[in-house]
């Protein structure tokens, strides 16, 4: 299939969107472990309503370029000790959920990946509670908006993916690399987290 080219999303028109979802997805927009959770149905919907097909390959070339900006060392081993464990995947989810926080959260957790000790839903998790800060996967829910606009099924979507003119994400995380393992060095880089979930 050749190539193509769709008009960029800006950041900001990205995470407007995002931000609408959570406000039409009400109190339980921070909750992925939820059975009902409305944000992602949200999110969908406002997708197909506002954008055409090419513009929902936009959204979704603009947040792997948002996912991509949280994919440091740092912001691992946050995930590491909120997850009790993270695998490549369940990264890659973690920052799917990091997206759906929110740009506010978002940035904050980029810029200071302790302040996520802050957070109600990571709090809950804690605790013990079902809660669940990830979301499995962001890139699944664009698609079931692309093929609703469409009528077109996953296939064609992720073909319509590969064949758009976005490049790939970055191969290694920024910063620098630790033992996540290691709780003296957790508790230096992450100390609020680490008294959280290693109390």
């Amino acid at each position: 299939m050749p190539r193509t080219t769709f008009p960029a999303m800006d950041h900001d028109t990205f995470w407007a969107l995002v931000d609408e979802a959570r406000s039409r997805a009400g109190a339980g927009a921070d909750d992925r472990g939820a059975d009902d959770d409305p944000l992602p149905d949200a999110l969908t919907g406002l997708l197909v309503e506002r954008l055409g097909a090419d513009g929902i390959l936009a959204f979704a070339a603009a947040a792997d370029d948002v996912t991509d900006a949280a994919y440091g060392w740092t912001v691992w081993g946050a995930a590491y000790l909120v997850e009790g464990g993270c695998s490549d995947d369940g990264f890659m989810d973690f920052r799917d959920g990091l997206i759906l926080a929110g740009r506010g959260t978002f940035e904050r957790v980029v810029a200071d990946p302790d302040s996520l000790a802050d957070h109600p839903t990571v709090a809950a998790m804690a605790g013990g509670g079902p809660a669940w800060f990830g979301f499995e996967s962001l890139d699944g829910l664009v698609g079931d908006a692309w093929s609703r606009a469409t009528g077109e099924d996953d296939e064609a979507y992720y073909a319509a993916r590969d064949a758009s003119s976005h490049e790939g994400s970055s191969s290694e995380p920024w910063g620098e690399s630790w033992d996540f393992d290691d709780d003296g060095e957790n508790a230096r880089r992450l100390p609020r987290l680490t008294a959280l979930f290693q109390a």
